[in-house]
C-alpha cells in the first residue's frame, strides 16, 4: 500500500472536524486570501472538495486597480508583495464569483475589506441571505493600502478601532466571524483580545509583515508601492510565536497562517494552539500544495497515534523553569 493510499485510509478513519462560531469544517488545512484566487483558478490542480475552507481574495464594496507594478518580488526564504486589494467590489463577486463557490462540497469564507468601517458593515449586509458563504473574514490587515482616516495605518494596529469595526459588523449577521490580524503591533494579544470583545468568533493571524527590497544597481525600490508584505518561511518563527502569545491570552479559537509548507508545519500550528491553518505563499509555487500537506498532516497524525485532529491544538509541551 501506498503512502497515498495509507493517508487516504487514514483520513476515513481519523476526525478531522474543526468547530469554528457555528460552522463545522471538514479539516483543519484551509487555503489563504489572496493566494488561491477564488478557489475556481485551482480546480484542475486541486480537488477543491477536499480543502477546509476556501478563502477568497478579498473583496471591497468598490472596485479597486490595486497598487502599481512590479507587485511580487521574491526574498530570501519568502515572497514579497504589494497588490493592494485588486478586485472588482462586492457586487461583481456575489454575482460572478459565489455561485461556483456555493457549490463546491466545502466551507467557503469570503474575505472582505474596506477604507472606512461603514464599506466593512456594508459588504457585511450584502454577502446575508440565501446565498451567504460559510463565515466571513474580516481582512483588518493588508499593508498594502492606505486608509481614509490615517494614511498606512492598519485598522488591525489600533485595538479599539478592531473592536469597533468588529462590533458594528458582528450587528449586521449571525455568520460565523474571523477577523485577520496584523503582527506589526507591539503585542498582537490586545488586539485579539479587542476582536473578541467585539464579537469575533476567531482570529487569524498573522497577515504579512512590513518590508521592502532594494534594487542597489538601479538604485531604486524593487516594488511599485516602495514597501510590501513579506510571507512564506521566512515568518514562520514570527508567526508561531504570534499563535502561542494569542492562544494563551485570548480564548476564542485562532487559526494560524505563515510560511506552512509541510503537514508537519501545519502540526506545529496547531501544537501552539492554532484550530486550523491557511495554507498561501506555497500555493503560488507549487499549485498542488494543499492536497500534498493535507496527506502529510494525516500521516503525522497516524505516526502519533492521534486520531482527532482537536487533540493537537495547544499540547505543545515547554520546558520547566527550574
Amino acid at each position: 500500500m501506498s503512502d497515498e493510499e495509507m493517508s487516504e485510509e487514514s483520513m476515513e478513519k481519523m476526525d478531522l472536524k474543526v468547530k469554528i462560531g457555528k460552522t463545522v469544517f471538514k479539516n483543519p488545512i484551509w487555503v489563504a486570501s489572496g493566494t488561491f484566487g477564488n478557489g475556481e483558478e485551482f480546480q484542475e490542480f486541486v480537488n477543491l472538495d477536499n480543502v477546509g475552507a476556501v478563502i477568497t481574495k478579498t473583496v471591497t464594496l468598490y472596485e479597486r486597480e490595486g497598487n502599481p507594478s512590479p507587485r511580487l518580488v521574491e526574498t530570501p526564504s519568502g515572497l514579497l508583495n504589494s497588490i493592494g486589494l485588486e478586485n472588482k467590489g462586492i457586487r461583481k463577486f456575489k454575482k460572478e464569483k459565489l455561485p461556483y463557490l456555493k457549490r463546491l462540497k466545502t466551507r467557503t469564507i469570503a474575505s472582505v475589506a474596506g477604507e472606512i468601517e461603514e464599506e466593512f458593515v456594508r459588504c457585511t449586509q450584502e454577502l446575508t441571505g440565501m446565498e451567504c458563504p460559510d463565515a466571513i473574514e474580516l481582512n483588518l490587515s493588508c499593508p498594502n493600502v492606505a486608509h481614509k482616516g490615517g494614511e498606512n495605518r492598519l485598522f488591525a494596529q489600533d485595538p479599539a478601532v478592531t473592536e469597533r469595526i468588529v462590533s458594528a459588523v458582528r450587528r449586521k449577521t449571525t455568520s460565523t466571524l474571523i477577523v485577520k490580524l496584523t503582527p506589526n503591533v507591539t503585542d498582537i494579544s490586545e488586539t485579539a483580545k479587542a476582536a473578541r470583545a467585539g464579537g469575533a468568533d476567531a482570529v487569524s493571524l498573522v497577515n504579512t509583515y512590513l518590508g521592502m527590497a532594494v534594487d542597489a544597481e538601479a538604485m531604486k525600490p524593487c516594488l511599485g508601492n516602495v514597501t510590501g508584505g513579506v510571507s512564506g518561511p521566512a515568518i514562520k518563527p514570527m508567526a508561531l510565536k504570534a499563535v502561542w502569545d494569542v492562544y494563551n491570552n485570548v480564548d476564542i479559537p485562532v487559526i494560524g497562517i505563515g510560511g506552512i509548507m509541510t503537514g508537519r508545519d501545519a502540526a506545529e500550528f496547531m501544537l501552539c494552539g492554532a484550530s486550523a491553518v491557511q495554507v498561501g505563499t506555497v500555493n503560488l509555487v507549487e499549485p498542488t500544495a494543499h492536497e500534498r500537506i493535507l496527506k502529510e498532516f494525516v500521516a503525522y497524525l497516524r505516526r502519533k497515534k492521534i486520531k482527532r485532529a482537536g487533540a493537537l491544538v495547544g499540547k505543545l509541551k515547554t520546558r520547566r523553569k527550574s
